[in-house]
């Protein structure tokens, strides 16, 4: 058992060679740190044994690479000619530029001695840098990477643009669920995927998606953290959707995070690391068959409600914010069957109840949260008149 109470597995087991970092108890030294009382150690070899293609950064820096290459050898030409043969710099660097690309004109003006003897040391080391440029350009082409660099350049320009969007850390079945939620939804997110191939997958989807290790803070950052409403946590293992709750916590005090779990004795430590909800999609599982079997009706019109893209009716979440002008009104002022949906239940901010099936005489508070039963024209209606 580990400090953080997480299951921990035997050393030389599989399980234990494959997971990528442990908790243990330790002071704030040597990489470590310590979030809302919970000592951890960071791991050392975060990327160690990821397969992954070229990367981005590697990419990028052998570009830079070449054109600082090129760029040095047409200086060295164009700097040489100045000083041995005492040309202007337009002449220089047109010499430079002919011989390096052995087009085979003739002299700009005659060369002295000086000047061949230098013009055999730039095609012996000029020639060398071209043929490497445009080998290492080509291949990079034929190969996709250029283009992906590109296509990864804009994602990054999107998401960071984004406002109030969600972060989905792992597209494994749970994630891949919520991410089919959240796209039939409308709502704006980003996948962090560790592995590239699921990452490539939901690109090509047409979602924003990373391949990124969400246990990394510069990953979380790059997903644009700092800027989203919420986050899931939705890892295979319950240490590491502790560490990636404690990480989305301390980086975005303000943002909603849901987290799974796997062994149910864990929930209270995720709870203590910064998460606001904690299900057991296992055990959220074994409820959903139950209640099939048991009321089946009840079940398929609650589907129907909240899933069913072909239904005109749905239900939807409604904040009263501070300054609406709906506060102090009561559910008069918003009757249901024409421009506005029903109020079937209203959370209480401070206590979390519910008030099911609320009198029409029921005064609304700032902060209150409607659950409405409606088209989506009614219940856009009523989004709108809580803003205005």
């Amino acid at each position: 058992m580990s400090l953080l109470g997480v299951p921990g597995t035997a050393p030389g087991s599989a399980q234990a060679g494959h997971e990528s970092h442990q908790f243990r108890e330790s002071r704030f030294h040597q990489g470590n740190t310590t979030i809302s009382g919970i000592a951890i150690i960071l791991p050392k070899t975060a990327r160690t044994g990821e397969a992954t293609p070229l990367m981005e950064d590697e990419i990028l820096l052998k570009l830079r690479n070449i054109a600082f290459s090129l760029t040095g050898v047409l200086l060295f030409g164009t700097l040489g000619y100045i000083a041995v043969e005492g040309w202007g710099w337009f002449d220089s660097l047109y010499m430079t530029v002919i011989t390096l690309g052995t087009i085979g004109y003739g002299e700009v003006h005659p060369l002295t001695t000086g000047g061949r003897t230098f013009t055999i040391v730039l095609c012996f080391f000029g020639l060398g840098v071209v043929a490497y440029a445009f080998s290492a350009l080509t291949a990079f082409i034929v190969e996709g990477q250029l283009s992906h660099v590109l296509r990864r350049n804009k994602m990054k320009n999107r998401i960071r643009a984004l406002r109030d969007h969600y972060i989905v850390c792992g597209a494994g079945f749970t994630g891949s669920a919520i991410i089919e939620e959240l796209a039939k939804t409308g709502r704006s997110f980003v996948v962090l995927e560790k592995d590239p191939e699921k990452a490539e997958a939901l690109r090509a989807a047409g979602h924003l998606a990373l391949q990124g290790d969400a246990m990394h803070e510069e990953s979380l950052e790059a997903a644009g953290i700092r800027t989203a409403r919420g986050l899931f946590s939705v890892l295979d293992n319950d240490r590491d959707n502790v560490f990636v709750t404690l990480t989305a916590r301390e980086t975005n005090p303000n943002l909603k995070i849901v987290s799974e779990v796997h062994e149910q004795r864990v929930r209270t430590k995720l709870l203590r690391s910064g998460a606001d909800e904690v299900v057991n999609s296992e055990r959220i599982g074994g409820l959903r068959l139950a209640s099939v079997m048991l009321r089946p009706a009840t079940v398929g019109f609650l589907d129907t409600m909240l899933r069913d893209e072909k239904s005109s009716y749905r239900f939807e979440e409604v904040e009263v914010p501070a300054g609406s002008p709906l506060i102090g009104k009561t559910l008069e002022a918003i009757p249901p069957g024409g421009e506005y949906p029903l109020v079937v239940s209203i959370k209480d901010p401070q206590s979390g109840a519910y008030a099911n099936n609320p009198p029409r005489d029921t005064e609304l508070r700032a902060g209150d949260i409607l659950v409405a039963l409606g088209s989506v024209d009614q219940t856009g209606r009523l989004h709108q008149a809580a803003k205005d």
